[in-house]
């Protein structure tokens, strides 16, 4: 059972501060791509749609006079570990379950090797959908994150994923046999 739904942790303030930091359009693409997967590799939706969602929110804007470096960005990042910290932090204020807040964050904190010294883990089903969504919609020098969408649509599409999670949730409370 969902407890609190991505439209829930889409409008919250910190959310949105944070999204606007690493860009709302990326996170809203972000987590269709993690939806599709998790219904791909048999994942929970609804714990891979939250990771993907606030997979960025760990971001700090690395400028350089005035212009974003990305190389700066690349050798001092540490996006993933921050993330999960603010993730696990405002689910939990949410109302999430303490345990779906914990493996969202965890999935937060690996969707990227990029602060590892080695760049190599070996993922879990969760971690690695996120990562694969993170990924399908990656663009060069990190102009992924500068990608525009307007407030309404990306709630509309935040809603539609809503919608479709309980659905699906519903369908397989049927097909075990739960009413």
């Amino acid at each position: 059972m969902r407890r609190i739904t991505l439209e829930e942790v889409f409008l919250h303030p910190i959310t949105q501060k944070y999204l606007e930091r690493s860009g709302i359009a990326h996170a809203v693409a972000v987590t269709e791509y993690a939806y599709i997967f998790a219904k791909r590799f048999e994942v929970d939706a609804d714990y891979a749609t939250k990771a993907a969602l606030l997979h960025d929110i760990g971001h700090y804007t690395w400028y350089r006079d005035g212009e974003w470096d990305y190389d700066l960005y690349k050798e001092n990042d540490i996006h993933a570990i921050k993330g999960a910290s603010r993730a696990h932090k405002l689910l939990i204020r949410l109302g999430e379950d303490r345990h779906a807040a914990k493996k969202i964050a965890i999935a937060i904190l690996l969707h990227t090797d990029s602060y590892l010294p080695n760049g190599q883990l070996e993922l879990e089903p969760l971690q690695r959908v996120v990562a694969m969504a993170d990924e399908a919609d990656e663009e060069g020098g990190g102009n992924h994150h500068y990608k525009e969408i307007d407030f309404e649509n990306a709630l509309l599409r935040i809603r539609a994923l809503d919608v479709q999670i309980n659905k699906d949730l519903h369908e397989g409370k049927e097909a075990r046999g739960v009413s």
